[in-house]
């Protein structure tokens, strides 16, 4: 039979308590630790010569403890008639000086400021539960009368909210001190179904004079250096946590398979700032892995942390089951905070990431640190700034595993989207295409000067932006259409203008508007990416909605319409364009817009399968033809919707035109007179495409 209360009401219950003790006997009850364990906060905070009263004593064996190792001024109370004459039985002889006294810790007949500490061990807990914490309030209130001035009220907790949170802003009102020491226990060794929570030591310090501003703080251990707060929601959110962390902790210690993708945010100690993400990845219970390979560390290179293969659960499934360890915890690093080298990495991270190792792990067991270059990567905060639209955003530069420098755009709300990225080449090099495959030697980041680089308008970083690309084959796009034919494109979404420059710079004749609905993201793409709009590349700023609506009255028309939007609502399961993109009246004003032999292209990430049904069908309905040019190892997904092509109904013809095409659009990009190289194989893209 259980000892543990079946309700959270029975801990403040005096009958409840009472059949506790009875059912115990004589073993004592070591209510959140005992002395060996707490001892070295209590002697911080409580000297031995102090008048001492220990309230809901129950029959634990500290007053006891605390007694033979020198505090003679001990006055124990409960509530139980039950266990304060077992314990003054037991102490009778051995410690006659040990006082056992059944008094009700709301109402004590002690005088006002007749004790210089009072030591609550999980009585705080046990009350607070009953009739919303008016008891509880009854207890804290009758504590800080008998307690004098520079005395402090000791309780040692779990720190459940409503509670911590009723006693701290209680004395915070009062004027006092308040501190809190969160004592983590080592979980190594521990049985499933021992306790999981950390207990927390609140101590509360009387003033003579209220303090003007609250004085609110928090160590790790029983000697962390203090970290203050300045409200007690901030405290409340830290204490939060570290209850997460100790729980997560218990399950990764005794869990021999987590199935799911566990994440923690490691933050640093003075400044609060997310430093490190931690991802824990477990081999399935079918793997064969050698049995030495328990447990790794892979840090992942600054710069790299979106990249699929470390961000998305697939691809860290793949990255564990290529590591072949039973257990691979993921590393990223944050931006904003710096990292000396991995070895300093390695130092900083051992004591944490020991305790998510897998059950069953050798002790002194040597744990490798895994990385894809061997060193941490390079990362560099070339500006930031704010969107009124958006929020904060930062331009970086990073060092990518490949050794090439590269340039990103990131809006801090939704740091896991790159929303722009080029590649960067320094003057000697811009303009020159690499032939054959030689393997790139790393750019030491340090040697190349920010200012000195230059964008490569050849490069297109993003998979999507290839495809589309790709797509205009289409089109039927020759180098003779610069002067009888021109193309016509209408972009939604300027980004950092690398897909429009590149359509401008290698395209014959073709001519680009794009509708950009941030003002912040046109001024960073001119600024940091290059971007130069001509009378062939224009820009205007306003909602890609009502541009659309606006030319369809004007009776515009474009050979092709191009989608690149993403949602600013992450809650959704399509995370690109916004819904209200692919609306039908929407997706027909755009059908309306296209020339006979037009095309629509939509950038679309969507996670939702029943979603992307939905949406497929929608297309269907209003375009004759839709080819997909799906991105290896990413949720994007680029849709090529025909208003033509009907005379060709058969797939496989459909796919032959499309690749001569191909073949005729990469000929054309390779022949443009500008000095620089397109770096795009049509041929190969087209070859991944099929009919939806």
């Amino acid at each position: 039979m259980s000892l543990l209360p079946r309700t959270a009401d029975e801990f403040s219950s005096a009958e409840y308590w009472e059949r506790f003790f009875r059912k115990r006997g004589e073993k004592a009850f070591e209510w959140y630790g005992d002395y060996n364990k707490l001892c070295g906060v209590l002697h911080k905070y409580i000297k031995v010569k102090d008048k001492v009263l220990v309230v809901g004593c129950g029959n634990s064996e500290l007053s006891e403890q605390m007694y033979d190792v020198g505090y003679k001024q001990l006055i124990n109370i409960d509530i139980s008639e039950t266990v304060i004459n077992h314990m003054n039985q037991r102490n009778a002889e051995r410690r006659p000086g040990l006082s056992f006294q059944q008094i009700d810790a709301t109402e004590t007949p002690f005088e006002d400021g007749s004790y210089q500490a009072v030591l609550d061990k999980g009585t705080l807990d046990a009350m607070a539960s009953e009739e919303e914490g008016a008891l509880a309030t009854s207890m804290l209130t009758e504590m800080s009368r008998v307690l004098n001035v520079g005395g402090r009220y000791v309780c040692i907790t779990l720190a459940q909210e409503s509670v911590i949170k009723l006693a701290v802003e209680l004395f915070v009102k009062l004027g006092w001190a308040v501190r809190l020491h969160c004592l983590q226990s080592d979980t190594r060794g521990e049985e499933e179904d021992s306790f999981a929570l950390p207990v927390f030591v609140l101590i509360c310090t009387k003033f003579r004079q209220p303090m003007p501003m609250p004085i609110l703080e928090m160590c790790l251990g029983e000697d962390g250096a203090p970290t203050r707060f300045t409200q007690v929601s901030e405290l409340l959110s830290t204490v939060r946590e570290h209850q997460s962390y100790s729980v997560l902790r218990k399950r990764l210690r005794t869990c021999a398979d987590v199935t799911s993708n566990v994440s923690l945010t490691l933050c640093h100690v003075k400044t609060g700032l997310p430093r490190y993400t931690l991802t824990v990845q477990d081999c399935g219970p079918g793997a064969k892995v050698p049995k030495a390979n328990h447990f790794a560390i892979f840090i992942v290179p600054q710069g790299s942390e979106t990249s699929w293969l470390y961000s998305s659960a697939e691809g860290q499934k793949q990255l564990a089951s290529s590591a072949n360890y039973r257990r691979l915890v993921i590393v990223a690093m944050h931006r904003n905070q710096e990292y000396q080298n991995m070895e300093a990495v390695q130092s900083e991270l051992s004591p944490m990431v020991m305790d998510l190792a897998p059950p069953g792990m050798p002790p002194n067991h040597q744990v490798p640190f895994l990385s894809a270059t061997g060193d941490l990567g390079w990362r560099e905060v070339v500006s930031t700034g704010v969107s009124d639209l958006s929020g904060e955003f930062c331009v970086e530069n990073i060092r990518g595993e490949d050794g090439e420098l590269y340039r990103r755009l990131v809006f801090l709300s939704n740091t896991a989207l790159i929303q722009s990225e080029s590649r960067l080449v320094s003057p000697k090099t811009a303009g020159h295409k690499k032939k054959g495959k030689k393997k790139v030697k790393p750019t030491t980041p340090s040697a190349v000067p920010s200012s000195s680089l230059t964008v490569d308008t050849g490069f297109l970083c993003c998979e999507h932006h290839k495809r589309m690309v790709a797509g205009l084959s289409m089109l039927r796009i020759n180098a003779q259409q610069k002067n009888d034919n021109p193309a016509s494109v209408l972009l939604i979404g300027l980004g950092g203008g690398g897909l429009p420059q590149f359509l401008r710079d290698f395209v014959p004749g073709i001519t680009v508007e794009v509708v950009e609905l941030d003002p912040s993201v046109f001024e960073v793409a001119k600024e940091w990416f290059g971007f130069r709009p001509d009378e062939r590349l224009t820009v205007s700023i306003g909602d890609g909605l009502e541009r659309i609506a606006a030319f369809e009255t004007e009776g515009r028309v474009y050979d092709a319409i191009m989608f690149d939007v993403d949602n600013k609502d992450n809650t959704v399961g399509m995370s690109c364009p916004p819904a209200s993109f692919v609306e039908v009246p929407i997706l027909q004003k755009v059908c309306s817009l296209l020339t006979p032999r037009g095309v629509f292209f939509l950038n679309l990430v969507c996670r939702d399968s029943l979603l992307k049904k939905t949406l497929l069908e929608r297309l269907k309905s209003i375009f004759p033809t839709i080819v997909s040019g799906d991105v290896e190892g990413e949720v994007n997904q680029v849709l090529l919707c025909s208003k033509g092509e009907k005379e060709m109904p058969d797939t496989t013809n459909i796919l032959q035109s499309l690749g001569q095409a191909g073949k005729t659009l990469q000929s054309t990009l390779d022949s443009n007179k500008t000095g620089s190289n397109p770096h795009i194989d049509i041929t190969e893209l087209i070859k991944e495409m099929k009919i939806v």
